[in-house]
């Protein structure tokens, strides 16, 4: 009996460690945030004309940038050769200076937002003119991106002056 409860033990403490290092291996392996400068004549290598951003073959461009008051304009537009299969209103926040996370709004004459779009093999899909509310109206903000292309993939953020 004792020898059995010793076994239980030491299988269970197996698999603690075992979830432990898988936990640990899976936070190096993720892809670090990515952040590029936005608003300016950026052309950052991986991809081109900027303000844009590139990962592992699923690209952002963003354009037309205007502030109104409390309200964010901007154009974006994707083309897909990854392994995502979508992309979705979903995946874009702004950030503003007091760390607020704003996602698209449709509620402002101009400002539309798109539902998932599927599309793949280097298709492209856009412009669209998407528009975020911000509490705080000093710049910089930051869009941040989270494409649905993996569990151990990626995020970017273009910064916005």
């Amino acid at each position: 009996m004792i020898r059995r409860f010793l076994l239980v033990g030491a299988v269970v403490g197996g698999l603690i460690v075992a979830v432990v290092i898988g936990t640990a291996a899976y936070q190096a392996l993720r892809a670090p945030v990515h952040v590029t400068e936005g608003g300016g004549n950026l052309t950052p290598e991986n991809c081109s004309p900027g303000p844009c951003v590139e990962l592992k073959g699923f690209t952002l461009w963003i354009s037309d940038i205007k502030f109104e008051s409390d309200l964010v304009r901007m154009t974006v537009k994707f083309r897909n050769s990854s392994s995502a299969t979508h992309a979705s209103p979903e995946d874009l926040q702004l950030i503003d200076a007091s760390r607020h996370a704003s996602i698209p709004v449709t509620d402002v004459a101009g400002c539309k937002t798109w539902t998932r779009h599927e599309f793949r093999n280097g298709a492209t899909f856009g412009p669209i003119d998407v528009c975020f509310h911000v509490i705080n109206t000093t710049r910089p903000y930051v869009l941040h991106w989270n494409p649905d292309i993996g569990p151990f993939c990626c995020e970017a953020s273009l910064k916005i002056t």
